[in-house]
């Protein structure tokens, strides 16, 4: 570089660095001038360079606010401008100390100083060489210290390596200058002109703005300049990688920016030639929901909140989120029967037509139905009762909603509460929260379209309660007929009238339904079908159901009475028909295997033909298994799935008297065992037990099938005949079984499920009953199909059921109680 060039260069860089806040000018180490060794300073004056790192050979403008560093610039420039330039280590101390600056800095030359308008001065520094602080001797009137000059260290020529850290420098630095928003494009022209590769890194190193002071001041440490080359291209690559990121962010944006724009702009070019045409798509909105209100039937108070909320639609922009909101709001306010109802069909013995086509037994829910219609046909207006069909699974609760509406010829809706636990599933969600939508009951009646329609509430059982809420509280106002004429949607935010609804709820086990709940509902039991009920239901519903479904006519095949019972005691152990349901699928599914397949299939399905399809029988049957062990009794349980009947064993072994109780059981029946042995004790004598003898044997009470929990009070009268057996070895009855629950007085308590349980007892093949005198009532109700052939034995007190159930023989092989 030519002495013109290089001084029109230097004017150049000076004046882009005062004028445009530039922090950099390069001045060539050959051009510059330079010190002789042995003119170079042991001890300097310290200037402490807040957001600065001077690097040698270039010229820095540095602003000087405190008045120390002002006192020393103006003694170093009325003397030899030679002072020491080192960089704060936290840039924010405002008065820093010895401890506070980095031991290696750069001795540097004053220039020029500039007297600012705001008082301030701007001190042009040319730095000279690199140096070490070796200790500071002073610290006013500003810091003074020794220093000890470094050296760079350049590596023999020729290095390709070298050569090509230069290069990659020089190409790095013009990118990044293109890419820097705060970088002078002329700078590209002092960076192509720089020829001394010392300069050029030192250059570099000083104006690339990386992210911090640290940075600067790590090249500024390093000795080698090829080791400060490879940390300098690594700063470099770092930089640009920022740089791309940031381009790519705001290209995204301005893309965001743009594509908004242009949409913006349709919008607005199809509102001025829909307003043009007029044929704006939100007023046919609005103008479509006047339409139907005009045609619409409700009470004047929903008319006016209508009218309200309209208003409200159409000062609003059709362009914010609030307008859908609001204009589904008003849609779902249309949608809604507001007192629309069907025509009920009055025909008593079409409706009990329609009951017995679709449901086998029931009868006394199809005749509380059948009551209901005839005084709403008498009166012309009746409040709908809540029913409650309760009972095991699978016995057909909830078709039989369906039928009970096909019979009165309304609209039929079904809401599954299985796993409720928010509130606002029944109530609906305020309009303020984002997502808002009514509740389950609202939604159905919009989506059978009828003011009353007969609603199935399934699984009210199983309705959960969490921090939520409570669904079961929210039902209340539902299933209350003095209360369900104003049901309040918190989504609808309106008094909606539900009294002309018939509902009816569904369940398993009435004892977890909230009591309040249980209160407003009839409750109608729907017990177990026996097995002649089951084989009727399978050849009238479940039979042609699977044949229709599997595309085989009725006459391809006939399932004979002996394969459907074959299913119903070795393939399924229910009170219901669900799993016989499935069996019977499997077999129609396999026979239609065959005839797609073009073979011969006969058109009878025998009992040898169901075992050849299903496979292995699943389930043996519960029989009675004879009385020739003493403590053994046979007890009968109700279950979810319906009737069981259980064994309860005693076996003594001679010990201290310790009571070992296993099979399963809840606390209880625990109880019951418990108190039965207590009894047994204290009546001793009455049973000719020698009394001593109870501290000399340990009784073990056991319940098979111990995988099985059980729990409940209805196998004390069998736990203590069990006991009482045990200890005189006297024989239980044949063919006998009982249930009901004991008091240490000697009471016998009445228990349910008697219907379940008499179920069970005919399957077992069990002949004679003992049950507590309260329950006799409970018989007198079951139809005569259920009980025939069974004698029933009722007992008030304990000593009644023992002196009946055991005989005085003794069993064969009687243990010797002594």
């Amino acid at each position: 570089m030519s002495k013109e060039q290089y001084k029109d260069l230097k004017d150049i860089l000076i004046t882009s660095s005062l004028g445009d806040n530039i922090s950099f000018i390069p001045i060539n180490d050959n051009e510059a001038e330079q010190i002789a060794e042995n003119e170079l300073p042991e001890t300097l004056p310290i200037l402490a360079l807040r957001n600065a790192v001077l690097f040698p050979s270039v010229i820095i403008p540095i602003t000087v606010g405190r008045d120390k560093s002002i006192r020393l610039v103006k003694d170093a420039y009325s003397g030899s401008r030679l002072i020491g330039a080192v960089s704060q280590i936290d840039p924010q101390v405002e008065d820093p100390g010895s401890d506070d600056l980095n031991r290696i800095g750069t001795l540097a030359r004053i220039i020029k100083i500039f007297e600012m308008p705001d008082g301030a001065i701007t001190v042009l520094l040319q730095g000279v060489q690199r140096l070490y602080v070796k200790s500071f001797i002073g610290e006013n009137p500003y810091f003074m210290a020794k220093v000890q000059m470094l050296t760079d260290h350049k590596p023999d020529l020729p290095d390709s390596d070298y050569e090509g850290i230069i290069s990659s420098i020089r190409d790095l630095t013009m990118r990044v200058i293109k890419q820097s928003p705060n970088l002078p494009q002329e700078a590209t022209f002092a960076i192509k002109n720089i020829e001394n590769d010392v300069f050029l890194i030192n250059f570099v190193s000083s104006s690339t703005e990386f992210s911090g002071v640290g940075d600067k001041q790590l090249l500024l440490e390093i000795d080698g300049l090829k080791e400060r080359g490879l940390k300098l291209i690594e700063m470099l690559n770092h930089e640009l990688q920022l740089f791309e990121i940031k381009d790519d962010i705001q290209r995204k944006v301005r893309s965001e920016i743009d594509q908004q724009q242009r949409e913006y702009f349709l919008h607005q070019q199809m509102k001025t030639i829909q307003d043009e045409l007029g044929e704006s798509p939100a007023q046919q909105d609005i103008d479509e929901l006047r339409e139907r209100a005009a045609d619409k039937n409700w009470p004047d108070e929903i008319a006016n909140a209508f009218e309200k909320e309209i208003s409200k639609l159409e000062k609003m922009n059709p362009m914010i989120g609030e307008f859908s909101v609001q204009l589904n709001y008003l849609q779902l306010m249309i949608d809604l029967p507001w007192n629309e109802y069907t025509a009920d069909n009055m025909d008593l013995n079409h409706a009990q037509k329609i009951l017995d086509e679709d449901h086998f037994g029931l009868e006394q829910v199809k005749e509380r139905i059948i009551e209901y219609l005839a005084v709403l046909k008498l009166k012309g207006d009746f409040k709908s009762p809540v029913i409650c069909l309760y009972g095991p699974p699978g016995v057909g609760k909830t078709s039989l909603g369906k039928s009970v509406a096909r019979a009165l010829e309304r609209e039929f809706g079904r809401i599954s509460l299985g796993g409720l636990h928010d509130e606002a599933e029944i109530r609906g969600h305020r309009r303020t929260y984002i997502g808002a939508m009514p509740g389950r009951i609202i939604q159905t009646i919009n989506r059978t379209k009828s003011a009353n329609p007969v609603i199935i509430l399934d699984e009210i059982d199983k309705v959960g309660t969490d921090f939520r809420g409570d669904p079961s509280s929210a039902l209340l106002e539902v299933l209350d007929p003095e209360q369900n004429s104003t049901f309040h949607d918190n989504y609808l935010d309106l008094d909606f009238d539900l009294s002309k609804v018939l509902f009816i709820t569904t369940a398993n086990n009435i004892g977890t339904i909230h009591p309040a709940l249980r209160d407003r509902m009839e409750m109608i039991n729907i017990s177990g079908y026996l097995t002649e009920e089951k084989i009727e239901i399978a050849k009238r519903h479940l039979i042609p159901k699977q044949l229709e479904l599997h595309g085989l006519k009725p006459n391809k095949l006939a399932f004979d009475n002996d394969a459907i019972e074959a299913i119903i005691e070795e393939y399924t152990r229910e009170s219901g028909v669900r799993s016989l349901d499935r069996q019977i699928a499997k077999v129609v599914r396999n026979k239609a295997k065959d005839i797609a397949f073009g073979k011969k299939v006969k058109k009878e399905v025998t009992a040898k033909n169901v075992r050849d399809i299903i496979g292995v029988q699943r389930f043996q049957k519960d029989i009675y298994q004879g009385n020739d062990f003493a403590g053994v009794v046979t007890g009968l349980a109700w279950t979810e799935q319906g009737g069981e009947i259980l064994f309860v064993e005693t076996s003594l072994s001679r010990g201290k008297g310790g009571l070992t109780i296993t099979g399963n059981l809840g606390e209880v029946m625990k109880e019951s065992a418990v108190i039965a042995l207590e009894y047994v004790k204290a009546h001793a004598s009455y049973l000719e037990i020698p009394s001593d003898i109870f501290d000399k044997w340990n009784v073990h009470i056991h319940v098979p099938e111990g995988a099985i929990p059980k729990d409940g009070p209805s196998a004390g009268i069998t736990m203590i005949t069990s006991l009482a057996s045990a200890f005189t070895q006297r024989k239980v009855r044949k063919n006998i079984a009982m249930t009901g629950e004991i008091t240490l007085r000697g009471k016998v308590l009445p228990v349910g499920g008697i219907k379940e349980k008499i179920l069970a007892a005919k399957r077992a093949g069990i002949k004679e009953i003992i049950l507590s005198r309260d329950n006799e009532k409970d018989i007198r109700e079951i139809k005569e199909i259920y009980i025939k052939g069974l004698k029933f034995h009722y007992a008030d007190t304990i000593s009644d059921v023992l002196d009946f159930a055991l005989l005085k023989e003794k069993v064969k092989n009687a243990l010797t109680i002594d």
